[in-house]
């Protein structure tokens, strides 16, 4: 009886265990929990942001080509001036005396101008009569040369004054304008942004270096420098709409537009690992904005390329996938033989969508432009199509092609990063 009863036991343990065994491998693997959403039509438009400062769009320094002691500085910083406004004066006493000495010039040359201009007149009286009395025979052959030579000396030595005369008048005009740049004037309408000058310094005036007195801005138009990288300033073009917003007036969005991109690159640290290259790009403020500063930190979003009606997808839906893993990877072949596999693998966007039967299924898609949340589809989806959203890890590493997916309740879901079931 004893062996009878270990018989029955063990075929029931047997029984369960082959029971047991059967239903795990009957049984699906649990279903990923993810964030779904659809593919839909909407407004889309690629933007490039960078940040800058804000500039006056015209700055002009003042300066004179001449040095003298500064006797009169007229106006302040922060003063606005209009174009032609006296701003100061520099000590004219010896420019002054320079453009008397120069009229005086002037005077001179032109009395021997009318002095040489009689002895022309007296010359060239006395040929003509030779002339006529040698016609007469009354006058020689010699004396009608000397004649012609008084004449055409003279004529020659009134041009020498002509010129000396015209030298005479240039150097005035030159001290005139000298003296005229005494006198410090504003070229356009503006606001005085900086004073480098007090009066009784002395402003030293030279063709190569710029002794700087004070600093114009024309303060009601408005600019914004930035840096935009290689890959982005190709989108770039004058008159794109931009968004600005100045770090000191939170909350606030100015309008301006693409005024200038650079065409020639900025290099820095060249030839290292951090070698950057940028292109600047110079946005206008359409208006200025009130309390708004030179030299404020702003930043710039540039409207580079829009459509209205295009098919979109959250931007985190988009990943990649290497050509291996998908169905529809084009074959390499050559001559009869399949090509020797690259070094690196070739890497392919795609998108999961969810079938009928809450099935992940991978869908390879062409993008066009993309915005801060949402990327353009070319090819690849339709109007409608479920789409499986995030979490990130999700899309990025754990699922794959014919995995059963649920949609994860609004509270269950995760931030970027974590998977289904994660815990942080």
């Amino acid at each position: 009886m004893k062996w009878w009863k270990g018989f029955l036991a063990a075929l029931i343990l047997l029984v369960v265990g082959a029971i047991t065994v059967g239903g795990m491998r009957d049984k699906a693997p649990p279903a990923v929990e993810v964030q779904l959403g659809k593919v839909k039509r909407a407004g889309i438009s690629r933007t490039v942001t960078s940040a800058g400062k804000v500039q006056p769009a015209t700055t002009v320094k003042i300066s004179s080509n001449l040095s003298g002691d500064l006797t009169e500085l007229l106006v302040k910083q922060g003063d606005v001036v209009k174009k032609g406004q006296v701003l100061g004066r520099i000590d004219r006493r010896k420019f002054e005396a320079a453009a008397k000495q120069a009229q005086a010039a002037v005077s001179a040359a032109r009395s021997d101008v009318q002095a040489s201009q009689v002895d022309v007149d007296r010359t060239t009286a006395n040929y003509k009569r030779v002339e006529a009395l040698v016609g007469k025979g009354m006058a020689s052959q010699a004396e009608l040369e000397v004649a012609r030579a008084d004449r055409d000396g003279s004529t020659a030595r009134i041009a020498a004054v002509r010129d000396r005369a015209a030298q005479a008048v240039a150097r005035f005009e030159e001290s005139q304008n000298d003296l005229a740049q005494t006198t410090l004037v504003a070229p356009i309408d503006g606001t005085v942004i900086e004073t480098s000058r007090e009066v009784g310094e002395r402003v030293r005036g030279s063709d190569f270096s710029e002794d700087v007195v004070m600093t114009i801005a024309a303060l009601a138009s408005m600019e914004v420098r930035i840096e935009v990288g290689e890959h982005e300033v190709v989108h770039l073009k004058n008159g794109q709409r931009s968004d600005v917003k100045v770090d000191a007036l939170e909350g606030q969005t100015f309008e301006g537009a693409v005024t200038e991109v650079a065409q020639k690159a900025t290099i820095r640290q060249p030839n290292t690992e951090a070698e950057t290259t940028t292109f600047p790009v110079t946005v206008a403020l359409t208006a200025r904005p009130p309390g708004v500063l030179p030299g404020m930190n702003a930043e710039v979003k540039v409207v580079a390329e829009s459509r209205e009606s295009a098919l979109v997808v959250p931007i985190q839906a988009v990943t990649v996938r290497p050509e291996s893993q998908l169905s529809d990877r084009p074959a390499s072949v050559e001559g009869g033989a399949l090509q020797a596999p690259k070094k690196t693998e070739a890497f392919a966007k795609v998108v999961f969508v969810v079938d009928q039967e809450n099935k992940a299924r991978i869908r390879r898609v062409r993008t066009g432009i993309s915005s801060d949340t949402d990327i353009e589809i070319l090819e690849g989806l339709v109007e409608g199509d479920r789409i499986i959203e995030g979490p990130y890890r999700t899309l990025a590493k754990d699922l794959k092609e014919g995995d059963a997916v649920e949609e994860s309740k609004p509270g269950d879901r995760k931030g970027p990063g974590r998977g289904p079931g994660r815990r942080g």
